[in-house]
């Protein structure tokens, strides 16, 4: 892609710092004009601690992959199969470091969740989105999501996630 040497693999416990250093990189830009720093603070606490991140990859069945450029993290994607015996992965995580956007790293990543769901026999992905994240909305409609629902999720302390729910079909 663009002239880089992407690889993609599998993470597990060992991979846990690399996917925290992509997200406290990337989660403040991606976030500095839609959340608060509280909000912020608070979300990367309860989805990216050690104890988090272990509860996901070891009881929640939370696949992470994590992309690399170079020998460098720079990126990872969280997927989920059937969930809720429904036929679908969830992208439950999908997140770059700011200077490898719009260089073929995320769309590589989903590329990437689309053969694994295929694999596993889903027909569709889906997943949330901050309503007012533009920049990531713009690139689930390029791929060919579609907007499902609305909802508005309690996450505690006081902060909600005011999300869309993108969906793509896969089998066609």
């Amino acid at each position: 892609m663009y002239g880089m040497n992407i690889s993609i693999s599998k993470a597990n416990i060992g991979s846990i710092s690399n996917i925290q250093q992509v997200a406290r990189d990337a989660w403040p830009v991606a976030f500095a004009e839609i959340l608060t720093p509280q909000q912020i603070e608070y979300m990367m606490e309860m989805m990216y601690s050690k104890e988090a991140l272990t509860k996901q990859i070891v009881e929640l069945n939370h696949h992470f992959f994590i992309a690399k450029v170079d020998g460098s993290a720079v990126g990872y994607i969280s997927i989920e199969h059937n969930i809720n015996q429904s036929n679908k992965t969830k992208i439950h995580k999908i997140y770059l470091l700011p200077e490898y956007q719009s260089l073929g790293v995320g769309h590589a990543l989903y590329k990437y969740a689309v053969a694994e769901a295929e694999l596993n026999g889903d027909i569709a992905i889906y997943l949330n989105v901050n309503k007012y994240n533009k920049k990531a909305i713009s690139f689930y409609r390029r791929v060919g999501f579609k907007v499902v629902k609305e909802e508005i999720i309690d996450i505690g302390n006081g902060f909600v996630m005011d999300d869309y729910v993108f969906e793509i079909d896969i089998t066609q």
